[in-house]
C-alpha cells in the first residue's frame, strides 16, 4: 500500500522524450525447451511489438539438435521457422513506414514543404497502421485465454494508441493554426518506424559442442549472454562442431553488445511498454545501482481450468508479496521476466570449466531457483533489485495436478541450499534496523516453505495434544485469512475463493515436503538436482503415483482423527480433523478428479483403454464412411 500510493508513473510526454533522445541498446532472450508453437508466437510477438527502439529479440531454443521421436522434431522444426515467420510478418509494415519516413525526409528539404499536408499524410499513416493490428486481431486465433490476453495487451493495445495519435493529428488540421513542427512530425515516423524495426533470430547452444549443455534454463541464458559483444565462427574439430571467437571481417555471425537484458519465459507475456517504463526507470541517475527491475508476474486471467484459476490466485498474491519486499529493500529476482543490467551480471561471472571447456557463469545454477541465489549475489556486490509496482506482465499457470507438481517442488527445492550464503553476508555487513528488518525478509522468503508446510503438517498430525484444545488457534489465524481474502478480492477474485486456496494449500504439503526433501538431499550429496521444466502442452501431465496416493492418504488420516478424537470427547480437535478431511476431499475432487486419479494410479491400464477407445472410435468412423458411400 505504501509504495503504490508513492508510485508516479513516468508520464507519456517523458517517455516520448526518452525514446525520442539516446536509447541503451537492448536484448530480449526467450529460453524455449519444446514449446507449443502458438504459445512461443505469442510470447516472441509481445516483445517484437515493445514500444522501444533499439531492440533485438532471440529465441534461445534448448532443444534437442537431433530429436528421437516425430512429435519432438515438429516442435523443432516450428521452433526455427518462428523468427523467421515473425521477420516476414513485421517486414512489409516496417518496409512501408521506412519508405513513407524517407520521402518525408526528401520533402522536408524542398522549398515546398506543407505541414498541414504532412500532418494529414501522418495521421493516415497512424490510421493504416492501426488497422494493421485491428487485423491481426481479428484473424489470431482463440484457442484459450492466453490468446485472449494477447489479442487484448498486445495488438489491440497498440491498436487503440495508434487510432489516438492519428485522431490527434487528424485533429490539428482542424485548428486555424496548425501547432506541431517538422520536428515532431519526424519524431511520429521515427516511432512508427521503430515499432516494426526490430531483428527476431534464434540460438541453439546444444549444437555446439564448447557450450554448456546442462539442462536447465540459467545455462541456456549463461551460453548466450557469454557470446554477447562479439564475432564468431562455427568450425568442425573432430567431426563436433564448435563456436570460436573471430574478428568481423571472418565471422560467420556477429552477436551485438547490449547494455540491457530482458529475460522472458517462452509462456509469458510482457505489456509493449514493459521495455520502456522499466529502462526509463533504471537510467534515471539514482538508480545506476539497480542491477534488476521487474513487475512480479500475474497470473494469465480467466483460465476455464479450476485448479489453473486458483494456483494461479497463489501466484498473484505474491505480486503483492514481492511489492512490501522491495519496500525493505527486500528484492528477489523473479525469473519469469526480469530487465537486467548487462554490467551487473558481469559484475557477478564466474569463470568454471565444464566437460574441459571454459564457461561463464552471469546466472547461478546451482539450484533449481537460480534466480534467487543471484539476488543473493547481486546484493554482497552493492547491486540493487526493484519490483515496479505495475501489472506489465502475465505468465501461464499449470492447469492440472501433474504439471503443478513439477512447478511448485522445484519452487519449495533450494531455498535451505541459499541460506548458508545469505548467512555470509549478513556477517559482512555492520547491523542496522534497515538490515534487520531487511534480513527478516530475505530469510524468510528462503525458508516459508520448508517452516510452514513442515509445521502445518505436524500440527495436523497430532490432532490428539490436549494443549491444542484452545479456541485461541484458529482465531489466532484469523487476521492471517481475512487480509488473504482482502487482497483476493483487490486482485479481481471473489472472496469464498479463500477456501479454494486452502484447500489447494493442503493439497501441496506432500508436494513441498518432497521439494524440501530434494535440497535436503542436495545438501548432503553436494550433487545438483535436476531442473525440472513445467511442461507446456494442450495434454494433461500425468502425476507421479505417489502423489496420488499422499492426498488420499492424507484424507483418510483425518478424517479417521477427526472421528476418533469426536469420540474421544476432544471435539474442537475433531472438528479440526473434520474439516481438513473435508478440504481435502474437495481438493481431490475439484483439483485432481477421481477418474484422472486412477489413471495416474495404473497408468499402464488407462493406456491400454485409450487404445481401445481409439481403435473403436476409428472403426465406428470407418463404418460411417461405408455407410455414405453405400
Amino acid at each position: 500500500l505504501w509504495r503504490g500510493i508513492r508510485h508516479h508513473p513516468a508520464t507519456l510526454d517523458e517517455l516520448d522524450h526518452f525514446r525520442h533522445g539516446q536509447v541503451p541498446s537492448l536484448t530480449v532472450l526467450v529460453p524455449s525447451y519444446k514449446e507449443e508453437e502458438r504459445v512461443v508466437f505469442n510470447t516472441l510477438m509481445s516483445v517484437a511489438l515493445q514500444d522501444y527502439p533499439n531492440k533485438r529479440v532471440v529465441l534461445l531454443i534448448d532443444d534437442p539438435p537431433n530429436p528421437k521421436n516425430r512429435d519432438d522434431v515438429l516442435k523443432l522444426k516450428a521452433a526455427r521457422r518462428l523468427p523467421k515467420q515473425i521477420s516476414a510478418l513485421l517486414a512489409a509494415p516496417a518496409k512501408r513506414y521506412k519508405a513513407e519516413m524517407a520521402y518525408f525526409n526528401q520533402r522536408r528539404g524542398s522549398w515546398h514543404f506543407n505541414p498541414r499536408r504532412e500532418t494529414a499524410q501522418l495521421a493516415s499513416l497512424y490510421a493504416e497502421a492501426a488497422d494493421w493490428f485491428g487485423h491481426q486481431a481479428q484473424t489470431h486465433p482463440r484457442v484459450d485465454h492466453a490468446d485472449v490476453l494477447y489479442i487484448d495487451q498486445v495488438l489491440e493495445w497498440h491498436r487503440d494508441r495508434l487510432r489516438e495519435v492519428a485522431e490527434q493529428l487528424a485533429g490539428l488540421l482542424e485548428e486555424r493554426y496548425l501547432a506541431i513542427s517538422a520536428e515532431e512530425l519526424s519524431q511520429r515516423y521515427q516511432q512508427l518506424v521503430s515499432l516494426f524495426s526490430v531483428e527476431v533470430t534464434s540460438f541453439e547452444r546444444k549444437r555446439f559442442e564448447n557450450l554448456s549443455h546442462e539442462a536447465n534454463k540459467a545455462m541456456n541464458l549463461n551460453s548466450y549472454i557469454g557470446l554477447v559483444g562479439r564475432s564468431y565462427q562455427e568450425q568442425r574439430v573432430g567431426g563436433d562442431l564448435h563456436l570460436v571467437a573471430v574478428s568481423p571481417w571472418v565471422a560467420d555471425f556477429i552477436v551485438p553488445d547490449a547494455d540491457y537484458l530482458i529475460t522472458l519465459d517462452a509462456d509469458s507475456l510482457v505489456t509493449p511498454d514493459y521495455a520502456i517504463r522499466l529502462i526509463h526507470f533504471m537510467e534515471q541517475p539514482e538508480n545506476q545501482r539497480v542491477a534488476v527491475a521487474q513487475t512480479p508476474y500475474n497470473s494469465i486471467p480467466n483460465p476455464t481450468e479450476a485448479i489453473e484459476r486458483i494456483a494461479g490466485a497463489t501466484t498473484d498474491i505474491q505480486y503483492i508479496i514481492h511489492q512490501g519486499f522491495t519496500k525493505f529493500n527486500a528484492t528477489y529476482w523473479v525469473g519469469a521476466n526480469a530487465l537486467l543490467r548487462k554490467s551487473a551480471l558481469l559484475d557477478i561471472a564466474v569463470n568454471d570449466t565444464v566437460r574441459g571447456f571454459p564457461i561463464k557463469r552471469f546466472i547461478q545454477d546451482r539450484t533449481v531457483i537460480e534466480d534467487t541465489e543471484s539476488s543473493i549475489d547481486l546484493v554482497a556486490r552493492g547491486w540493487q533489485l526493484y519490483n515496479y509496482p505495475e501489472r506489465l506482465s502475465f505468465s501461464a499457470t499449470p492447469p492440472d495436478f501433474g504439471s503443478l507438481i513439477i512447478q511448485r517442488r522445484r519452487w519449495a527445492n533450494g531455498g535451505l541450499i541459499i541460506l548458508p550464503k545469505m548467512r555470509q553476508l549478513l556477517k559482512d555487513q555492520p547491523f542496522s534496523f534497515s538490515l534487520a528488518a531487511q534480513s527478516f525478509m530475505r530469510v524468510h522468503y528462503l525458508i516459508s516453505i520448508t517452516a510452514v508446510n513442515l509445521g502445518l503438517l505436524l500440527w495436523l498430525l497430532i490432532p490428539a495434544v490436549d494443549s491444542l484444545q484452545t479456541l485461541w488457534l484458529p482465531i489466532s489465524a484469523l487476521p492471517y485469512f481475512l487480509m488473504y481474502t482482502r487482497d483476493l478480492r483487490w486482485l479481481g477474485y471473489q472472496r469464498r475463493d479463500m477456501l479454494s486456496v486452502y484447500a489447494l494449500n493442503l493439497m501441496l504439503i506432500p508436494v513441498n515436503l518432497a521439494g524440501v526433501y530434494k535440497s535436503i538431499v542436495q545438501l548432503v550429496s553436494k550433487r545438483k538436482i535436476p531442473f525440472g521444466r513445467t511442461p507446456k502442452v494442450q495434454s494433461r501431465t500425468a502425476a507421479a503415483p505417489g502423489f496420488i496416493l499422499a492426498e488420499y492418504g492424507l484424507f483418510m488420516f483425518w478424517l479417521s482423527w477427526g472421528i476418533f478424537d469426536l469420540f474421544s470427547g476432544r471435539w474442537l480437535n475433531g472438528a479440526f480433523g473434520l474439516m481438513n478431511a473435508a478440504f481435502m476431499l474437495y481438493a481431490i475432487l475439484r483439483f485432481i478428479g477421481i477418474r484422472e486419479s486412477i489413471q495416474d494410479l495404473f497408468p499402464r491400464w488407462a493406456a491400454r483403454r485409450a487404445r481401445r477407445a481409439k481403435l473403436a472410435s476409428s472403426s465406428g468412423t470407418q463404418l460411417a464412411m461405408d455407410g455414405e458411400i453405400l
